[in-house]
């Protein structure tokens, strides 16, 4: 089981390298990497879990965040009335977006990082994406509003890319041409 202290934090070279492809079929290991990634991003979210083993709430969790260079992740949403999205990404890849922007209102958070980072991330409001399952499958998602923009957040990691690069230093709560706020509750 991943816990707080598995994850690395800002400032870990791991976090500032652009992952490697991952081949299939998956090792031992890289099976065992995504399960685990995709249960602690569970485990974050149930209240009692997170209490008993001190975790910290999140909708993603990328390979490199525990130090492992492999392009990976897990994301698992639960949005009011619409069916959970949870999944393991290997080899993620955008094959098309809208020019349409977005970002949270209220910032983007990591749980890289230990401080609060104020200020608009833009991210791409649709996307189309495509990844394989842990099997080798491939699959192809679109996705919108918060499981776009975890979506690359996440992409993000495996590029040595940190949310708050690309919030603007000058003027962090700058207007962002063409883009709609997403309100997140």
């Amino acid at each position: 089981m991943i816990l707080m202290s598995d994850i690395v934090r800002e400032g870990h070279p791991a976090l500032r390298k652009v992952a490697e492809e991952v081949t299939f079929p998956l090792t031992d290991e890289d099976k065992k990497l995504c399960e685990e990634l995709l249960q602690y991003i569970i485990n974050s979210q149930d209240d009692e879990v997170c209490e008993r083993y001190g975790l910290r709430p999140g909708i993603g969790l990328a390979a490199p965040q525990v130090n492992v260079s492999k392009r990976v992740f897990a994301l698992h949403i639960e949005e009011e009335n619409k069916e959970p999205l949870s999944f393991v990404a290997i080899n993620p890849k955008i094959i098309s977006h809208s020019v349409e922007r977005t970002y949270l209102s209220n910032g983007e958070g990591c749980l890289s990082v230990d401080r609060d980072v104020e200020g608009f991330v833009p991210r791409y409001s649709r996307i189309t994406i495509k990844a394989f399952d842990m099997d080798g499958k491939e699959f192809k998602l679109r996705l919108k509003g918060l499981p776009s923009i975890a979506f690359q957040h996440e992409l993000d990691h495996l590029n040595g890319v940190m949310f708050y690069d690309h919030i603007d230093p000058k003027e962090p709560f700058k207007e962002i041409p063409g883009a709609v706020p997403f309100e997140r509750d």
